[in-house]
């Protein structure tokens, strides 16, 4: 599966975006900007959770849902999706792309914008990523992987 971090920003709601990359014929991940500390922290997400699914090892009955449980750190798929879904009345998003290329976003009204989401004090303060010897996107790339560990 061919995975793709990008950010995006506009006036096209959740289900339409969803539409739209699903008539592609590819999947994706709708996130809560504020919640992503930068796109290795959902990329890795992803990985880890393709591998889940690989090794038999999922919580969830979905790939998206897994990326989901792998971002937010948690266990329990309610609280990563309260945690990791993109709040009302947002118009930014950071998406996870499967196997989709070319996104199209001028399609719905969207344009690309990465950087929303990079790793900023303010999120990593809000993620409580306090760690003074990583950077605060190498410090949620590890929480990704203690996932893992939480699964036992």
């Amino acid at each position: 599966m061919r995975f793709q971090v990008i950010g995006m920003r506009g006036a096209a709601g959740f289900q339409e975006i969803v539409d739209h990359f699903t008539s592609m014929g590819g999947d994706v991940v709708l996130l809560d900007p504020d919640m992503v500390c930068g796109g290795r922290h959902a990329l890795s997400a992803a990985m880890h959770a393709e591998r889940a699914f690989a090794e038999g090892t999922n919580r969830s009955k979905t790939l998206p849902t897994e990326i989901i449980l792998y971002c937010a750190w948690e266990r329990q798929i309610g609280k990563a999706m309260a945690k990791m879904r993109p709040k009302e009345g947002r118009d930014e998003y950071v998406a996870v792309l499967m196997d989709i290329d070319d996104p199209r976003l001028e399609d719905i009204g969207m344009s690309r914008d990465d950087s929303i989401a990079d790793a900023t004090p303010w999120k990593a303060e809000r993620l409580g990523l306090r760690n003074c010897f990583l950077s605060p996107e190498e410090q949620a790339v590890e929480n990704v992987a203690m996932v893992e560990l939480l699964k036992v």
